[in-house]
Protein backbone atom coordinates (compact mmCIF):
# COMPACT_ATOMS: atom_id res chain seq x y z
CA UNK A 1 0.00 0.00 0.00
CA UNK A 2 1.44 3.61 -0.87
CA UNK A 3 1.63 5.10 2.30
CA UNK A 4 1.74 8.91 3.31
CA UNK A 5 5.26 10.02 3.95
CA UNK A 6 6.39 13.05 6.15
CA UNK A 7 10.03 12.86 5.13
CA UNK A 8 9.17 15.24 2.35
CA UNK A 9 7.52 17.08 3.95
CA UNK A 10 9.69 18.28 7.19
CA UNK A 11 10.40 22.04 7.45
CA UNK A 12 8.92 25.95 8.02
CA UNK A 13 5.66 26.19 7.88
CA UNK A 14 3.89 28.41 6.08
CA UNK A 15 0.92 30.13 7.61
CA UNK A 16 -1.46 29.41 5.01
CA UNK A 17 -5.18 28.84 5.35
CA UNK A 18 -5.21 25.87 3.02
CA UNK A 19 -2.81 23.19 2.37
CA UNK A 20 -0.33 23.51 -0.27
CA UNK A 21 1.80 19.82 -0.50
CA UNK A 22 1.04 16.17 0.05
CA UNK A 23 3.50 13.64 0.63
CA UNK A 24 3.21 9.67 -0.24
CA UNK A 25 5.34 6.97 -0.88
CA UNK A 26 5.23 4.43 -4.02
CA UNK A 27 7.28 1.54 -2.97
CA UNK A 28 10.46 2.79 -1.83
CA UNK A 29 10.46 6.26 -3.57
CA UNK A 30 8.83 9.12 -1.89
CA UNK A 31 6.75 11.40 -3.72
CA UNK A 32 5.44 15.18 -3.22
CA UNK A 33 2.81 16.98 -5.13
CA UNK A 34 3.04 20.80 -4.56
CA UNK A 35 0.67 23.13 -5.97
CA UNK A 36 1.33 26.22 -7.96
CA UNK A 37 -1.31 27.87 -7.29
CA UNK A 38 -4.51 28.30 -9.71
CA UNK A 39 -4.84 29.92 -13.12
CA UNK A 40 -8.50 31.87 -13.90
CA UNK A 41 -9.28 30.54 -17.39
CA UNK A 42 -12.08 30.83 -19.71
CA UNK A 43 -14.60 27.99 -19.24
CA UNK A 44 -15.02 28.05 -23.03
CA UNK A 45 -11.65 26.13 -22.96
CA UNK A 46 -12.83 23.13 -22.22
CA UNK A 47 -15.05 21.45 -24.43
CA UNK A 48 -14.43 23.36 -27.63
CA UNK A 49 -15.40 20.74 -29.97
CA UNK A 50 -19.21 20.55 -28.04
CA UNK A 51 -21.96 22.81 -28.17
CA UNK A 52 -21.59 25.59 -25.51
CA UNK A 53 -25.12 24.36 -23.71
CA UNK A 54 -23.89 21.36 -23.09
CA UNK A 55 -20.67 22.70 -21.58
CA UNK A 56 -22.29 25.23 -19.67
CA UNK A 57 -24.32 21.90 -18.19
CA UNK A 58 -21.64 20.04 -17.46
CA UNK A 59 -19.94 23.56 -15.29
CA UNK A 60 -23.27 23.83 -13.81
CA UNK A 61 -23.60 20.28 -12.37
CA UNK A 62 -19.92 20.90 -10.99
CA UNK A 63 -20.83 23.38 -9.03
CA UNK A 64 -18.38 25.77 -11.22
CA UNK A 65 -19.12 29.33 -12.04
CA UNK A 66 -20.30 29.59 -15.97
CA UNK A 67 -17.65 32.00 -17.20
CA UNK A 68 -14.79 31.34 -15.63
CA UNK A 69 -13.29 28.91 -13.03
CA UNK A 70 -9.53 28.09 -11.39
CA UNK A 71 -7.61 25.57 -12.73
CA UNK A 72 -4.84 23.71 -10.07
CA UNK A 73 -1.66 23.67 -11.09
CA UNK A 74 0.27 21.03 -9.77
CA UNK A 75 3.68 20.12 -9.87
CA UNK A 76 5.60 16.93 -8.77
CA UNK A 77 8.94 16.50 -6.58
CA UNK A 78 10.09 12.67 -7.14
CA UNK A 79 13.49 11.34 -4.61
CA UNK A 80 14.93 8.12 -6.03
CA UNK A 81 18.11 7.05 -4.70
CA UNK A 82 20.07 10.09 -4.38
CA UNK A 83 18.34 12.19 -7.03
CA UNK A 84 15.66 14.33 -5.99
CA UNK A 85 13.77 15.18 -9.60
CA UNK A 86 11.19 18.51 -9.81
CA UNK A 87 8.40 17.58 -12.21
CA UNK A 88 7.53 20.61 -14.03
CA UNK A 89 7.71 23.99 -12.50
CA UNK A 90 4.66 25.78 -12.46
CA UNK A 91 4.28 30.01 -13.93
CA UNK A 92 6.46 31.80 -12.16
CA UNK A 93 5.82 35.33 -10.97
CA UNK A 94 6.48 37.36 -14.53
CA UNK A 95 2.73 37.23 -15.88
CA UNK A 96 0.47 39.27 -15.32
CA UNK A 97 -3.04 38.89 -14.55
CA UNK A 98 -2.10 35.70 -12.72
CA UNK A 99 -1.61 36.53 -8.78
CA UNK A 100 -2.51 33.09 -7.49
CA UNK A 101 -0.04 31.25 -9.44
CA UNK A 102 3.82 31.04 -9.21
CA UNK A 103 3.75 30.20 -5.42
CA UNK A 104 5.64 26.60 -6.02
CA UNK A 105 9.46 27.72 -4.94
CA UNK A 106 8.23 29.20 -1.72
CA UNK A 107 5.89 26.03 -0.94
CA UNK A 108 9.22 23.89 -2.33
CA UNK A 109 10.90 25.76 0.73
CA UNK A 110 8.38 25.36 3.06
CA UNK A 111 8.94 21.29 2.73
CA UNK A 112 12.03 22.03 3.45
CA UNK A 113 13.60 21.14 0.16
CA UNK A 114 16.43 22.95 -0.80
CA UNK A 115 16.62 23.92 -4.72
CA UNK A 116 20.33 23.46 -4.93
CA UNK A 117 19.43 19.59 -3.82
CA UNK A 118 17.70 19.15 -7.44
CA UNK A 119 19.19 17.10 -9.71
CA UNK A 120 17.10 16.65 -12.41
CA UNK A 121 14.01 18.61 -13.59
CA UNK A 122 11.52 16.59 -16.30
CA UNK A 123 9.50 19.46 -18.41
CA UNK A 124 6.03 17.61 -19.33
CA UNK A 125 5.62 20.54 -22.08
CA UNK A 126 7.07 23.70 -22.12
CA UNK A 127 3.90 25.61 -21.51
CA UNK A 128 4.69 28.73 -19.57
CA UNK A 129 2.45 26.83 -16.69
CA UNK A 130 5.39 24.03 -16.47
CA UNK A 131 8.23 26.28 -17.24
CA UNK A 132 8.06 29.96 -16.14
CA UNK A 133 8.91 29.08 -12.42
CA UNK A 134 12.42 28.10 -14.01
CA UNK A 135 12.47 31.41 -15.35
CA UNK A 136 12.54 33.85 -11.72
CA UNK A 137 15.75 34.92 -11.00
CA UNK A 138 15.47 33.33 -7.19
CA UNK A 139 14.98 29.78 -8.56
CA UNK A 140 18.13 30.27 -11.48
CA UNK A 141 20.03 31.14 -9.12
CA UNK A 142 19.50 28.62 -6.38
CA UNK A 143 19.74 25.82 -9.35
CA UNK A 144 22.71 23.34 -9.38
CA UNK A 145 25.22 23.66 -12.09
CA UNK A 146 25.12 20.31 -12.15
CA UNK A 147 21.10 20.12 -13.07
CA UNK A 148 19.84 17.88 -15.86
CA UNK A 149 16.94 19.20 -17.61
CA UNK A 150 14.64 16.24 -19.10
CA UNK A 151 12.60 16.87 -22.42
CA UNK A 152 11.47 15.39 -25.45
CA UNK A 153 13.29 16.23 -28.96
CA UNK A 154 9.72 16.99 -30.33
CA UNK A 155 9.29 19.33 -27.94
CA UNK A 156 12.09 21.50 -28.61
CA UNK A 157 11.74 21.56 -32.01
CA UNK A 158 7.82 22.41 -32.33
CA UNK A 159 8.95 25.79 -30.58
CA UNK A 160 11.30 26.58 -32.86
CA UNK A 161 8.06 27.18 -35.56
CA UNK A 162 4.84 26.53 -32.91
CA UNK A 163 1.88 25.80 -34.88
CA UNK A 164 -1.11 27.50 -32.98
CA UNK A 165 -3.78 26.10 -36.09
CA UNK A 166 -5.80 23.69 -34.05
CA UNK A 167 -5.98 25.67 -30.70
CA UNK A 168 -8.54 27.62 -29.60
CA UNK A 169 -6.84 30.14 -26.63
CA UNK A 170 -7.43 33.43 -25.56
CA UNK A 171 -5.69 35.53 -28.28
CA UNK A 172 -2.92 36.99 -25.94
CA UNK A 173 -1.72 33.17 -25.33
CA UNK A 174 0.17 32.02 -28.15
CA UNK A 175 2.73 34.57 -28.37
CA UNK A 176 3.47 34.41 -24.61
CA UNK A 177 3.63 30.89 -24.64
CA UNK A 178 5.74 31.08 -27.71
CA UNK A 179 8.40 33.65 -26.52
CA UNK A 180 8.49 32.17 -22.90
CA UNK A 181 9.29 28.61 -24.71
CA UNK A 182 12.12 29.90 -26.27
CA UNK A 183 13.54 32.06 -23.46
CA UNK A 184 13.54 28.81 -21.37
CA UNK A 185 15.78 27.15 -24.71
CA UNK A 186 17.98 29.05 -24.97
CA UNK A 187 18.73 29.77 -20.55
CA UNK A 188 18.85 26.26 -20.31
CA UNK A 189 20.57 24.75 -23.75
CA UNK A 190 23.26 23.70 -21.92
CA UNK A 191 21.32 21.61 -19.33
CA UNK A 192 19.22 20.07 -21.62
CA UNK A 193 19.37 16.32 -21.78
CA UNK A 194 17.13 15.47 -24.62
CA UNK A 195 15.05 12.09 -25.15
CA UNK A 196 13.19 10.72 -28.18
CA UNK A 197 10.48 8.59 -26.57
CA UNK A 198 11.30 7.23 -23.24
CA UNK A 199 13.73 7.90 -21.14
CA UNK A 200 14.60 6.47 -17.09
CA UNK A 201 15.88 9.62 -15.16
CA UNK A 202 16.23 7.57 -12.20
CA UNK A 203 15.46 3.82 -10.97
CA UNK A 204 11.67 3.46 -11.33
CA UNK A 205 11.32 7.08 -12.70
CA UNK A 206 10.74 7.15 -16.29
CA UNK A 207 9.74 9.80 -18.62
CA UNK A 208 7.60 8.92 -21.87
CA UNK A 209 6.51 11.03 -24.86
CA UNK A 210 2.58 10.57 -25.47
CA UNK A 211 2.23 13.93 -28.23
CA UNK A 212 -0.71 15.14 -28.48
CA UNK A 213 -1.19 18.18 -25.94
CA UNK A 214 1.69 19.21 -27.77
CA UNK A 215 3.87 17.10 -29.62
CA UNK A 216 6.64 16.46 -27.09
CA UNK A 217 4.05 16.37 -24.54
CA UNK A 218 5.55 13.71 -21.77
CA UNK A 219 4.17 11.28 -18.90
CA UNK A 220 6.47 10.19 -15.67
CA UNK A 221 5.98 6.86 -14.43
CA UNK A 222 7.06 6.10 -11.26
CA UNK A 223 7.27 2.33 -10.37
CA UNK A 224 8.89 0.87 -7.18
CA UNK A 225 8.22 -2.76 -5.18
CA UNK A 226 4.62 -3.60 -7.42
CA UNK A 227 3.22 -0.08 -6.92
CA UNK A 228 2.60 2.34 -9.90
CA UNK A 229 1.98 5.79 -9.73
CA UNK A 230 1.91 7.94 -13.74
CA UNK A 231 1.84 11.80 -14.06
CA UNK A 232 0.02 12.73 -16.87
CA UNK A 233 0.60 16.32 -16.90
CA UNK A 234 -1.98 18.16 -19.34
CA UNK A 235 -3.09 14.89 -20.82
CA UNK A 236 -6.17 15.29 -18.66
CA UNK A 237 -8.28 17.79 -17.19
CA UNK A 238 -11.55 17.45 -14.60
CA UNK A 239 -13.97 16.88 -17.75
CA UNK A 240 -11.42 14.22 -19.06
CA UNK A 241 -13.12 11.27 -17.23
CA UNK A 242 -17.12 12.00 -18.20
CA UNK A 243 -16.09 13.31 -21.57
CA UNK A 244 -12.50 12.55 -22.69
CA UNK A 245 -13.37 12.98 -26.31
CA UNK A 246 -14.03 17.05 -25.39
CA UNK A 247 -11.16 19.45 -26.76
CA UNK A 248 -9.14 21.74 -24.87
CA UNK A 249 -8.22 24.89 -25.90
CA UNK A 250 -4.82 24.76 -25.64
CA UNK A 251 -4.11 21.25 -27.18
CA UNK A 252 -2.37 21.26 -30.51
CA UNK A 253 -3.62 18.08 -31.76
CA UNK A 254 -7.07 17.41 -30.62
CA UNK A 255 -7.46 14.53 -31.91
CA UNK A 256 -4.19 12.83 -31.00
CA UNK A 257 -5.08 14.36 -27.59
CA UNK A 258 -8.03 12.21 -27.42
CA UNK A 259 -6.63 8.85 -28.19
CA UNK A 260 -3.65 9.78 -25.20
CA UNK A 261 -6.05 10.31 -22.73
CA UNK A 262 -8.18 7.25 -23.42
CA UNK A 263 -5.06 5.58 -23.71
CA UNK A 264 -3.80 6.73 -20.04
CA UNK A 265 -7.40 6.50 -18.46
CA UNK A 266 -8.01 2.86 -19.71
CA UNK A 267 -4.26 2.20 -18.27
CA UNK A 268 -4.62 3.34 -15.23
CA UNK A 269 -7.98 1.78 -14.65
CA UNK A 270 -6.45 -1.66 -15.40
CA UNK A 271 -3.56 -1.07 -13.47
CA UNK A 272 -5.43 0.53 -10.83
CA UNK A 273 -2.34 2.60 -10.31
CA UNK A 274 -2.48 5.96 -8.42
CA UNK A 275 -2.55 9.00 -11.20
CA UNK A 276 -1.73 12.88 -10.64
CA UNK A 277 -2.44 15.35 -13.06
CA UNK A 278 -1.45 19.22 -13.51
CA UNK A 279 -4.93 20.48 -13.47
CA UNK A 280 -6.95 18.12 -11.26
CA UNK A 281 -8.11 19.86 -8.07
CA UNK A 282 -4.81 19.19 -5.40
CA UNK A 283 -3.62 16.94 -4.18
CA UNK A 284 -4.83 15.11 -7.37
CA UNK A 285 -4.40 11.81 -5.86
CA UNK A 286 -6.53 9.07 -6.99
CA UNK A 287 -7.79 6.55 -9.27
CA UNK A 288 -9.61 5.84 -12.29
CA UNK A 289 -12.19 3.28 -12.89
CA UNK A 290 -14.21 2.73 -15.96
CA UNK A 291 -17.74 4.09 -16.37
CA UNK A 292 -19.66 2.54 -19.23
CA UNK A 293 -17.64 4.26 -22.31
CA UNK A 294 -16.42 6.87 -20.33
CA UNK A 295 -14.54 7.16 -16.46
CA UNK A 296 -14.31 8.13 -13.25
CA UNK A 297 -12.51 9.67 -10.70
CA UNK A 298 -11.79 7.82 -7.30
CA UNK A 299 -10.34 10.66 -5.25
CA UNK A 300 -7.49 9.07 -2.58
CA UNK A 301 -8.47 9.05 1.33
CA UNK A 302 -5.89 11.69 2.54
CA UNK A 303 -3.70 9.92 5.27
CA UNK A 304 -2.76 12.68 8.20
Amino acid sequence: MIQNNTSLASGPELKELVPSRYALRVGEIDVLVISDGVLPLPTATLGTNVDPAVRSAWFENMFLPPDQFDWALNVLVIRSGNQTILVDAGLGGQFPGFPGAGMFPKRLEAAGIDLSSVTDVVITHMHMDHVGGLLVDSVKSRLSNDLRVHVAAAEVDFWEVPDFGSTSMPAAVPDVLRSTANLFINQYRPMLRIFEDEYEVAPGVVVRRTGGHTPGHSVVHVASAGERLTFAGDALFPVGFEHPDWHNGFEHDPEESVRVRVDLLRKAATNREILVATHLPFPSVGHVAVDGDAFRWVASFWEY
